[in-house]
């Protein structure tokens, strides 16, 4: 069985930080550009960051450039989300999940272009 699994969210002050992690398992996605979404309460799901399956680029939303930071270690199948400087309005459900298109190119941001959604990972931002 595939899987998708974040973690790592929490309750956190405003200015501070939090490391989400996705661990994937069923089969590795050393081939697929993967990606963070967030749901806020109301709100849609939107996309967050996005890496290439090689690693070696990203894209990040507006909202979140210079604060957001996404990687992955593929050797271990795992999906990282550092978040610095976090706001009230970072507060969401956070998903990760995979391209559905083996090595694309480019990097995609519409949800429809990702499968695997993981069960996603709390992240409240209050002081």
């Amino acid at each position: 069985q595939v899987q998708l699994v974040e973690s790592g969210g929490g309750l956190v002050q405003p200015g501070g930080s939090l490391r989400l992690s996705c661990a994937a398992s069923g089969r590795t996605f050393s081939t697929n550009n993967m990606g963070w979404f967030r749901q806020a309460p109301g709100e849609e799901r939107e996309f967050v960051a996005a890496v290439r399956w090689t690693g070696s680029d990203s894209y990040y939303a507006e909202s979140v450039k210079g604060r957001f930071t996404i990687s992955r270690d593929k050797a271990k199948n795992m999906l990282y989300l550092q978040m610095n400087s976090l706001k009230p309005e970072d507060t969401a459900i956070y998903y990760c999940a995979a391209d559905r298109v083996p090595v694309r190119i480019g990097i995609v941001t519409k949800l429809k272009e990702y499968e695997y959604w993981g069960q996603g990972t709390q992240v409240t931002v209050s002081s």
